[in-house]
């Protein structure tokens, strides 16, 4: 049987238009007229004022913490439950990363913790300089909350959208709630550009300071010149184009994904001790994955861990949730605030095949291969 992958490319043949004309105009370099546009389409799209395009949203959260003046010493407090790309540029700047356990309306940072973290680490004397918030698998995060606590207590907020384009929160699009928003296109997300970021904001200044620093930094000279520290971040003019053409089916990509979902909830949910990723009230996910927590107490035993070994035996992508940052290797030392709910997700979940490209075969065959399970 062919290979069912947790979340594909899905090209929707717009995208050769854009790369084609780069091509006939011999701009191929990075920047030129799609970086311009592509800037421009995720500028009106998302409802922010400007943004930059780069190589990767992880350079996008590095010059995010660049622009924020984080260095060593400094505190930033990001969610837990999250890919490590979350926490890495922390690491980078030499600053100390404060992890905070999820919650189980959304998954994602739990905003009573999340106050306790600052309080504390603002009584051991710790400069909090940020607060990295993340939408897990695309569902928003209570931003209402969070921002407030962040309006506080004078704390800059990141939100790390990466997985969530295309998502809203209370009507507003996510990568539109932060004094810096970061987006991604890895191969893997709702949209791509083979790989990919942006940094958004409303503040001008930091979008070009952005553009500055991601350019290696180059002083306006007509030679090279460089007074600061710079980085080859900048997205090239080919792979905007891929963007463009991708920006053009975001929504009808968002609503596969779903479709999808309300699949899968459709034929699984009966089970006992399998629940969904909820969505709360307020809130519209992209469901970029569609994950489910597997409670091997009311399925007889059947772990996350048994229906992803039976789907891997059909040939079928499967993978647990997200290993919490402050239970990886790396960052065992890290203060920790919560209780344990983003380990018991990790420890039970699991995320199914989610692109935008399955067929409704292959959606049959996930579920069944979770059945096979209890039969």
């Amino acid at each position: 049987m062919n290979k069912i992958w947790l979340s594909s490319p899905h090209l929707s043949g717009h995208e050769q238009k854009y790369v084609q004309e780069a091509f006939a105009a011999n701009w191929i370099a990075p920047l030129g007229p799609n970086v311009d546009g592509f800037e421009q389409d995720l500028c009106t799209y998302v409802g922010v004022g400007h943004a930059a395009a780069l190589s990767s949203g992880t350079a996008a959260l590095h010059l995010a913490l660049i622009l924020l003046g984080v260095g060593r010493g400094d505190v930033i407090l990001c969610q837990s439950l999250t890919f490590a790309a979350s926490a890495n540029p922390i690491a980078y700047q030499g600053a100390t990363p404060v992890f905070v356990d999820s919650e189980l309306d959304t998954w994602n940072i739990n905003p009573d913790a999340l106050e306790t973290a600052i309080k504390s680490e603002k009584a051991k004397g710790k400069n909090v300089k940020a607060v990295i918030a993340v939408h897990l698998y695309g569902m928003p995060a209570q931003m209402r909350e969070i921002q407030e606590i962040c309006q506080l207590h004078d704390i800059p907020l990141i939100e790390d959208a990466a997985e969530a384009l295309g998502a809203s929160y209370q009507g507003k699009k996510m990568g539109n709630f932060g004094l810096l928003n970061v987006l991604s296109f890895n191969g893997n997300k709702i949209i791509t550009t083979s790989g990919g970021g942006a940094l958004l904001s409303d503040n001008e200044a930091f979008i070009q300071k952005a553009r500055f620093l991601a350019t290696q930094a180059r002083d306006n000279a007509p030679h090279y010149q460089h007074s600061e520290i710079g980085y080859n971040y900048r997205l090239s003019n080919i792979c905007a184009g891929i963007g463009r053409g991708q920006m053009e089916v975001i929504d009808e990509r968002v609503a596969q994904r779903r479709a999808n979902f309300a699949f899968y909830e459709r034929e699984l949910s009966s089970i006992e001790g399998i629940t969904f990723q909820p969505e709360a009230e307020g809130s519209f996910s992209n469901r970029w994955l569609s994950c489910m927590v597997v409670n091997p107490k009311l399925t007889g035993g059947i772990t996350r861990e048994n229906m992803r070994l039976a789907l891997a035996s059909e040939n079928i992508e499967a993978r647990p949730l997200w290993k919490p940052m402050h239970l990886q290797p790396i960052f065992q030392d890290a203060p920790y605030y919560g209780k344990s709910i983003s380990e018991r997700l990790f420890e039970n979940g699991l995320c199914l095949p989610s692109g935008s490209n399955l067929t409704q075969e292959e959606l049959g065959r996930v579920t069944t291969g979770i059945k096979k399970c209890f039969s």
